[in-house]
């Protein structure tokens, strides 16, 4: 397991498990802290892709997850009742054409929900991606230079209008400003 997260219930637990190409669904009992396997007990990613991270949607209909070796982004469904996953697409984190290494570090889903972020740690760069309100289907914004080497973690401001990225080998810390309306980022600063 690559990491664990709770729903927005607190009733189901999930896992990302890099290694199987799967994500563990569990339910999970608040009182005593107990995970059991539910039912089906995981759902499946491509060969080879190494489940990440994941982010669910403000609205709780829909999960984001990045696959590390695959640079891919999966979107699911995902049925609160059941506390399972359905997948209904699958995009690419990379630019068409990138030929390199497939390294993906983080995702967020932006306050607003319009919009899903994602870094790419070979390429160097973050992917923006809109949100369709109706079915939740991505479509490719654009690519951006993260500022430096690795971009292995980042973060939203609360209100969406500022991205911060920590780039792992080059040290540094960039600012960028969000356009709430587009998605778009900009770079401000770099520490």
């Amino acid at each position: 397991a690559h990491s664990i997260r709770l729903d927005p219930g607190n009733r189901f637990a999930f896992a990302p498990c890099l290694g199987s190409d799967l994500v563990a669904q569990y339910r999970f009992d608040e009182a005593t802290g107990q995970l059991t396997a539910n039912h089906p007990p995981a759902v499946m990613v491509g060969a080879g892709e190494g489940p990440r991270h994941f982010e669910f949607h403000p609205n709780g209909l829909w999960v984001y997850l990045l696959t590390e070796l695959g640079s891919s982004i999966y979107a699911f469904t995902f049925d609160a009742a059941l506390g399972t996953w359905a997948p209904f697409q699958q995009v690419s984190a990379v630019p068409a054409g990138y030929g390199g290494r497939k390294w993906g570090g983080d995702i967020h889903v932006g306050p607003s929900g319009k919009f899903l972020y994602a870094s790419n740690r070979a390429h160097d760069s973050l992917v923006v991606f809109a949100i369709n309100p109706t079915d939740g289907r991505l479509t490719l914004v654009e690519h951006v230079p993260s500022g430096g080497q690795t971009p292995r973690n980042f973060t939203l401001t609360a209100d969406g209008k500022f991205l911060f990225v920590a780039n792992q080998d080059e040290g540094n810390l960039v600012t960028f400003a969000v356009d709430t309306a587009t998605g778009k980022l900009t770079k401000v600063t770099t520490l």
